[in-house]
């Protein structure tokens, strides 16, 4: 009897040396990274009000947007789509698909190249697609990073042969790490149209006849708070006030007005 107890000990101990604990990996095995990402991001939002280059397209509109990153290629190349719907100012929606190649860094300005098609579902596809090609660089100048990009847009437009137009833009921004998960960041830059991109029922953006010149100015104040290794939730307020060369006093049938403050939130989770 005491050699049967005895063996039964010894065999517990040498269970609990080689398995560990019940319902626990066995001892000196790695443990599982939760937080580690294949490359995806999924995001949702609000916002009081949706600008594009400039121009305010609609009052309370939400977001989704959903990409992937391939690391994989000669260069990480990131593909998505954005949806945004206005549920405010006029029946408004829009679909942006994208793809976007950080290049690498050149003359100290990181630097990325893209593509992206829009698309307005619920006026109608045809004739209210158009393209455009993107070029965006950052980088460092110590006290903020300056940010600098340009774009050429191609439109669609069944009616329009010159259905083109440039927009640049310039800014700064500078983060400030408030706590260990929370961040503000500042931002402040201008934008200048030049060119016509008619987008049927919802307007045209750059004027009848297009135009050369500085169509807006914003500061934008956003507080990204990481509410985990996975998920960031950014709220951000923002002024906005157009510029000389937009002279639209109504855009659809509403009221433009020359200043703006509006105001957003977002919840991003990488997977």
């Amino acid at each position: 009897m005491k050699k049967a107890i005895l063996v039964a000990i010894v065999s517990a101990m040498t269970l609990g040396v080689n398995a560990g604990d019940w319902g626990k990996a066995p001892v000196g095995k790695a443990p599982i990274e939760d937080c580690v990402d294949i490359g995806g991001q999924i995001s949702v939002g609000y916002m009081t009000d949706y600008y594009f280059k400039g121009v305010q397209m609609a009052e309370d509109s939400v977001l989704a947007d959903v990409n992937y990153t391939f690391d994989g290629l000669a260069v990480p190349v990131t593909v998505g789509a954005t949806y945004i719907n206005g549920i405010h100012f006029f029946v408004f929606d829009e679909l942006a698909l994208y793809a976007n190649a950080a290049v690498g860094t050149f003359f100290g300005f990181d630097t990325v190249l893209g593509y992206a098609y829009h698309l307005y579902p619920e006026m109608g596809n045809e004739g209210n697609s158009f393209g455009e090609f993107k070029l965006d660089v950052r980088r460092s100048l110590g006290f903020a990073d300056l940010i600098l990009g340009t774009s050429y847009m191609h439109g669609a437009h069944h009616d329009s042969s010159d259905n083109t137009g440039w927009y640049h833009h310039a800014g700064l921004e500078r983060g400030f790490g408030l706590t260990d998960n929370i961040d503000l960041v500042l931002a402040a830059g201008v934008g200048y149209l030049d060119g016509h991109i008619d987008l049927d029922d919802a307007g045209t953006l750059a004027g009848d006849q297009g135009y050369n010149g500085w169509n807006h100015y914003y500061v934008r104040a956003s507080l990204p708070i990481a509410l985990n290794c996975r998920a960031t939730l950014t709220p951000y307020v923002e002024y906005h006030h157009r510029g000389s060369g937009f002279d639209h006093d109504e855009f659809n049938g509403q009221d433009v007005e020359d200043s703006n403050v509006s105001a957003g939130v977002s919840v991003s989770v990488t997977f």
